[in-house]
């Protein structure tokens, strides 16, 4: 049974800044104080979770942040992290190419890719939800929307979820494990539908799942981030650009919008020009682009999607964008 509705999260998201600002502070304070201050941040040296961090070292100046290296990141945003005291930097056991080469690629999003795995393997549950159904074989609304994706079982490449398992999940857990801390992470409800649907679950903070965990920036939107980035005049990666105000009030960056992996294909086909992030990638960051497409043979893996999803072709000019 969920903790909350979708009303609920609509209510949260539309409070004002400050009001955020102090929810968030609550929640990080009964995180910590349930686990008597054996927790940390994990910080991705991204924009949401540079906000998360100084937040939190608001209330609590010397809360531990950890860093997964995961070698997919932005140099950018290495950077960025090393000019924070008392990050802890850890890595996955495997490299990323080993990743891919074992598991395949995640497209195009960690539910879908996750259930896709699952058909190629033949699990009944996935062969029900890419018909449109529920388990039980009764024909679904909310399923309908994996039928599209059915036919990419039988793409060139193997597609699975397992990558992000692998290359973040995995060290963070170890970490725990070792270090006793739970995390506390930078992520936001309207990221997708999975964050949304976990927040509706169990709201911010976590404390009856195998892996507790606080989302206390869960009710923010992208906007909110960014205003409070602005209003703090907090330094972020440079890989962001800068933050530019229409005459509308609406904030945007002008570099990057998200800075995950920058090997991720999940949501390419949903960008201008079918792979805008590589695009842009071609000219700011050549070496890596090169590695990219040569190297992962990801030039393929991208035609093969650009022909699927019929999106437009990958251009070579920024100025169309």
């Amino acid at each position: 049974m969920s903790k909350y509705n979708i009303g609920d999260l609509r209510q949260r998201q539309a409070l004002p800044l400050k009001a955020k600002i102090l929810l968030t502070q609550k929640r990080i304070r009964e995180f910590y104080e349930h686990y008597d201050g054996k927790v940390y941040i994990s910080f991705s040296g991204g924009k949401d979770s540079t906000v998360l961090l100084h937040i939190a070292r608001e209330i609590y100046p010397h809360i531990k942040a950890v860093y997964c290296d995961t070698g997919l990141e932005f140099p950018e945003i290495k950077e960025h992290v090393k000019t924070f005291d008392d990050v802890d930097i850890i890595r996955p056991e495997k490299s990323f190419r080993q990743v891919i080469e074992m598991y395949g690629w995640v497209y195009p999003s960690k539910e879908v890719a996750h259930h896709l795995y699952g058909l190629k393997n033949g699990a009944k549950y996935a062969i029900e939800i890419f018909k449109g159904n529920n388990i039980n074989g009764e024909q679904s609304k909310f399923k309908q929307r994996y039928i599209k994706w059915a036919g990419l079982a039988n793409a060139p490449f193997t597609i699975s979820d397992k990558c992000c398992k692998e290359m973040k999940k995995k060290p963070l857990k170890k970490y725990e494990k070792q270090s006793g801390n739970s995390p506390i992470t930078g992520t936001t409800a309207e990221e997708s539908q999975l964050r949304q649907t976990s927040w509706l679950r169990y709201g911010c903070n976590i404390y009856d799942s195998q892996r507790t965990i606080s989302r206390p920036l869960s009710i923010w939107t992208e906007q909110d981030i960014l205003r409070y980035i602005v209003d703090n005049n907090l330094k972020i990666s440079s890989v962001y650009g800068e933050i530019k105000e229409n005459n509308e009030g609406h904030l945007r960056t002008t570099g990057e919008d998200r800075t995950g992996c920058m090997f991720c294909l999940i949501g390419c086909h949903l960008e201008k020009g079918g792979r805008r992030r590589f695009v842009r990638m071609k000219h700011t960051h050549p070496q890596i682009y090169e590695y990219c497409m040569e190297q992962l043979k990801m030039r393929e893996i991208l035609d093969y999607i650009q022909k699927y999803t019929k999106c437009e072709p990958l251009y070579d000019d920024l100025t169309l964008f």
